[in-house]
């Protein structure tokens, strides 16, 4: 018998809804960074896109446990010298609330190639509208 292989040609893509309004930012991340992978499929390959296609609403109303709203602190650095910049989590549910779960959902990928071709496979939305009724998504409760 031979090993599958998947690939990008061989396998069936989907597109899911992911309502995250009440959801923990934590365990959606993971959740979403699973399926976006393809390791719910019987045809994951680690080395390939087999993934699905996670279009996320309401980031806006995302929940954190404990008293990470003040004690989470978000860095950028400018690269010019004392450019460091730094926003806790409630500074940046106000200014990009879809940024703080791309954050999240970046860090449970892998850092190479295969992971910014797969952070191309989530679309993130602060509000209940987005741009993807014609892919038809899938209702996804996780």
């Amino acid at each position: 018998m031979k090993t599958f292989q998947g690939n990008s040609d061989n396998v069936e893509i989907k597109w899911y809804l992911v309502d995250a309004e009440g959801q923990t930012l934590g365990r959606l991340a993971s959740q979403i960074a699973m399926i976006i992978r393809g390791k719910n499929k019987p045809t994951y390959t680690p080395y390939a896109d087999t993934g699905d296609f996670v279009v996320v609403i309401n980031a806006d109303k995302i929940h954190v446990t404990g008293n990470k709203m003040n004690d989470k602190i978000y860095y950028n650095h400018t690269g010019y010298p004392g450019g460091l910049k730094q926003r806790t989590l409630k500074q940046m549910l106000q200014a990009k609330p879809e940024e703080v779960l791309r954050r999240a959902i970046w860090g449970m990928l892998p850092h190479n190639r295969l992971g910014r071709k797969l952070m191309g496979k989530v679309k993130i939305y602060a509000g209940t509208e987005h741009p993807h009724e014609a892919q038809q998504p899938v209702l996804l409760s996780l």
